[in-house]
């Protein structure tokens, strides 16, 4: 398992749960400084992904790109999978598009979170799942062309009333039958929805493609009840190769933020062979 921080080049998520704002290359510079593994970048969209300089920049500090973040879809951009307009819906799979391109020049992955969007109104539960399968089969096809996962977040019940837990998810990938259409496993959620994050965590198995590693609070894990060290055995225990990103408020400063991530991760990691 490896280490990653989270990076926002968004300014209308200033206030949101990410470690470092503003600047790629200095945001990489302190992710390197702490002992990150990689970052993963929540950018406005595709167009600030150029893919020579990007990597240019995860080169020179040493890091790898755990994945990207498209929420800026939803929260810049307001576009969603599962809208009542059919232009903002076609809109919202061809951002996720671009984006999963520029995710694949950079050898990286693309989070479905946000954009999966909520039923409401007009649209029925039944119609948004079926737009969203319908969407999510065809962005994992455009990810298995650039041979990178494509990663679907549940979120909780404060952000969407589609998918909020693992099973939710699982019956979702499972109507799209895609391989390479994974589950994205945030513990900050996961403690808000699930009975059991542990027996959740179990239930992934191999459709476990990322892993959001937050604490209870959504600061850095060790400051909030969850038990990282049962997380990352459970994770062990299931093959879990991916990245722990820390998607976290910058809580009480980023770099103590950062610095308590690397800490529960070394302390759950240690006895981990080539982690």
């Amino acid at each position: 398992m490896r280490s990653a921080i989270t990076i926002c080049l968004v300014p209308e998520a200033a206030s949101g749960p990410f470690v470092f704002h503003g600047d790629l290359d200095q945001g990489c510079h302190q992710a390197a400084a702490l002992g990150f593994d990689g970052v993963e970048i929540f950018a406005p969209g595709p167009e600030s992904l150029p893919a020579d300089p990007v990597a240019a920049i995860l080169r020179r500090h040493g890091l790898g790109l755990a994945a990207l973040g498209s929420g800026a879809g939803f929260l810049k951009h307001k576009l969603s999978l599962t809208s009542a307009d059919a232009n903002v819906r076609l809109r919202a799979r061809q951002f996720l598009k671009e984006m999963i391109l520029a995710g694949g020049r950079l050898g990286a992955p693309v989070i479905l979170g946000s954009m999966q969007g909520r039923h409401e109104g007009e649209v029925t539960r039944v119609q948004a799942l079926d737009w969203l399968a319908e969407a999510v089969a065809e962005l994992a096809d455009v990810a298995g062309e650039m041979g990178q996962h494509f990663l679907v977040e549940p979120l909780n019940r404060y952000e969407t009333n589609l998918l909020r837990t693992v099973d939710e998810a699982l019956d979702l990938l499972g109507r799209v039958g895609r391989k390479n259409a994974k589950v994205l496993a945030d513990l900050f959620h996961m403690n808000i929805e699930e009975a059991s994050w542990a027996a959740s965590v179990a239930k992934v198995g191999a459709s476990l493609g990322h892993v959001h590693f937050a604490d209870s609070n959504r600061r850095a894990m060790g400051l909030g009840h969850t038990d990282f060290k049962a997380v990352v055995g459970l994770l062990q225990g299931a093959g879990y190769q991916g990245y722990l990103s820390a998607e976290i408020f910058p809580l009480p400063d980023p770099v103590e933020a950062g610095r308590q991530t690397l800490k529960a991760f070394r302390e759950a990691t240690r006895d981990i062979p080539d982690r």
